[in-house]
Order: structure tokens, then C-alpha cells, then sequence
């Protein structure tokens, strides 16, 4: 996990971006909507970085496919420390 959270964050364009959807799903789950509303980003980029996030087990998503929400994963959570130290590398 920590490798992922390192290329994902640090190691590609977007990292910023996908720090914010990340602190936003700490609150509560949010669909790709809501998320472009809150982050003042389209849609379609919203979209692709959960895809991203999906892809590497950070995210998951629960519901009806549309309006689905997005929700952190239990193996995101037992690392989490790893993404407090890449997110910490980047101040």
C-alpha cells in the first residue's frame, strides 16, 4: 500500500487532487458529484482519479451506479499512517 500511496500522491500529476478526494471521504462518503462540486473540478477528473484510487484499493464504491458513493477501504485505513507520511512529504 504504501508504494501505491507514493506513486499515486508523489510520483504522478494529480497527487494534489486525489489528497483532497482522499480528505474528503475521511468525513463521509460522496459520489463523483458531489465530490467535483466540493473540489471545484469536473466531473470527468473527479471521476478518473477514483477510478485511479479504485484501482489500487484506496477507495471503493457502494450503491446504485449512479450516484454511487465512494467510500475509503478498510486496507486504506490500516495504512493510513503511510499516507499521513507521503501526504507530509509533500508540505
Amino acid at each position: 500500500m504504501e508504494n501505491d500511496l507514493w506513486y499515486l500522491i508523489s510520483g504522478v500529476r494529480g497527487g494534489e487532487n486525489r489528497v483532497r478526494i482522499i480528505r474528503l471521504l475521511e468525513d463521509r462518503p460522496h459520489n463523483a458529484n458531489q465530490l467535483a462540486g466540493r473540489l471545484d473540478l469536473s466531473y470527468n477528473t473527479v471521476r478518473y482519479h477514483l477510478d485511479r484510487l479504485c484501482d489500487h484499493g484506496i477507495v471503493e464504491s457502494g450503491g446504485q451506479e449512479y450516484g454511487e458513493l465512494y467510500y475509503l477501504t478498510e486496507r486504506f485505513e490500516r495504512h493510513r499512517g503511510a499516507f499521513e507520511t507521503v501526504t507530509g512529504s509533500m508540505e
